[in-house]
């Protein structure tokens, strides 16, 4: 039988959502705590993959059991035994050709920066304590809806078959001292929320104007776009599939 989970991370600790040589990963944690408990070895299969240090406040992955289980209980017991920065909130029976990565519709980020010097936000948020013109990086962040590819904010030598996506929303409001970035999408690209940002406050800071923003966008050239900004910062926030949301 296939199930969901569903559950959230703080990716301080971890060098990312996927399995890999000499680095702790949450994936490994999870499928680690799974094996242990249910006794029976577990591979669990994520909806995407976060960078080292990104965080999650909604993840799913998908997992087989051989018997059918009780969602609740198990529940209780994974958050019991997993580590203080990875919580469980649900086991979701899902039919046997669910895929927790490939059926995912919408996927949603938010990269969050605080203005003013906040000791209980260094390791939650960017510190950024310039000015930025939040009216401009929002009609730049409009002019995402205009194109598909974003080969200029892709990872160099990554292994993707296209660089297109379709994006859904992007905005920035301002949350007291805070300002949050808030982007969907069908798909996302390795590092491509974190190199939107950086190339966004280069237009806050008026470094590019927009024609200079669509213009590294049609470029397709990733040193034209602006710096990845630091991953404690963005966070996963939700993912829709078309039977569960």
């Amino acid at each position: 039988m296939r199930y969901f989970i569903r559950f959230a991370y703080n990716g301080k600790n971890y060098h990312g959502w996927q399995i890999q040589p000499n680095a702790s990963s949450v994936q490994e944690t999870l499928g680690k705590a799974l094996t242990v408990l249910l006794g029976q070895s577990i591979e669990i299969m994520g909806a995407g993959r976060t960078d080292s240090g990104v965080h999650a406040r909604e993840m799913y992955a998908h997992f087989d059991m051989e018997h059918p289980m009780e969602g609740d209980l198990w529940v209780h017991k994974l958050n019991n035994y997993l580590p203080k920065d990875i919580a469980l909130f649900e086991i979701i029976p899902v039919h046997d050709s669910a895929h927790a990565r490939f059926d995912a519709t919408r996927r949603t980020y938010e990269y969050h920066m605080h203005t003013h010097k906040d000791v209980f936000e260094n390791e939650n948020s960017w510190y950024y304590h310039k000015t930025l013109d939040i009216d401009a990086m929002n009609a730049a962040s409009q002019l995402l809806f205009q194109h598909t590819d974003f080969q200029c904010f892709s990872k160099v030598n990554t292994d993707v078959n296209t660089f297109n996506c379709t994006i859904f929303e992007a905005h920035w409001e301002r949350q007291g001292n805070k300002m949050v970035f808030t982007i969907s999408a069908d798909r996302f690209l390795r590092n491509m929320v974190r190199a939107i940002v950086g190339t966004l406050v280069n237009v806050g800071l008026h470094k590019i104007t927009l024609e200079d923003f669509n213009t590294i966008i049609e470029r397709k050239n990733r040193n034209n776009a602006g710096f990845s900004v630091p991953a404690h910062g963005l966070y996963l926030t939700k993912i829709v599939y078309p039977y569960l949301n």
